[in-house]
């Protein structure tokens, strides 16, 4: 039969793409906590720092924690660390540096030392510059910046009210 053939390819295509999706994305980083994560980085500890003040610039603390204070720069380096390649390491590390360079060139201090309004201005400009590592670095951890806010515990249990099991079931209740 024709038509249960295409639907066993199509249930198969879809059943193929969630698997994908779920290993594409490691479980722990679904509801994440700063203590969840290895404290152990790569990095210099300015440079950790720098990646603070670029995931806090890309999502500020409003009437809701930003970004820094969620310690999502804590997941984006462990991520780009253990799910990356070697190309994606290396624009990392070196658009690390970038931000300072940029920083230093547009408002005489370092990235981590400039006002909000300056540090929108160095990661617009790095946006949009020639440069590909800078553009590269700036898709790259503004991306992994927004997934790991939105699938923070806080973010997760106070903003988007995510309930690990809607619907309970109740087995021994009175039918009317």
């Amino acid at each position: 039969d024709v038509c249960s053939s295409d639907l066993r390819r199509t249930a198969i295509k879809n059943l193929s793409m969630a698997v994908g999706t779920a290993i594409a994305w490691p479980s722990w980083a679904q509801a994440w906590t700063p203590e969840s994560l290895s404290q152990t980085t790569q990095l210099h500890a300015g440079s950790l720092d720098v990646l603070g003040e670029v995931v806090e610039t890309i999502i500020p603390e409003l009437s809701t924690p930003g970004a820094k204070s969620l310690k999502v720069h804590v997941l984006v380096d462990r991520l780009i660390r253990d799910c990356y390649g070697p190309e994606a390491q290396q624009t990392y590390a070196q658009g690390l540096n970038l931000c300072n360079d940029f920083s230093e060139k547009m408002n005489q201090k370092p990235f981590s030392q400039a006002s909000k309004t300056e540090r929108e201005k160095v990661l617009k400009e790095m946006s949009v510059s020639d440069n590909p590592v800078a553009k590269g670095f700036i898709t790259l951890v503004k991306n992994l910046t927004i997934r790991g806010y939105m699938n923070s515990e806080y973010v997760m249990t106070n903003i988007l009210h995510f309930n690990m099991a809607p619907g309970y079931y109740h087995g021994c209740v009175p039918v009317k």
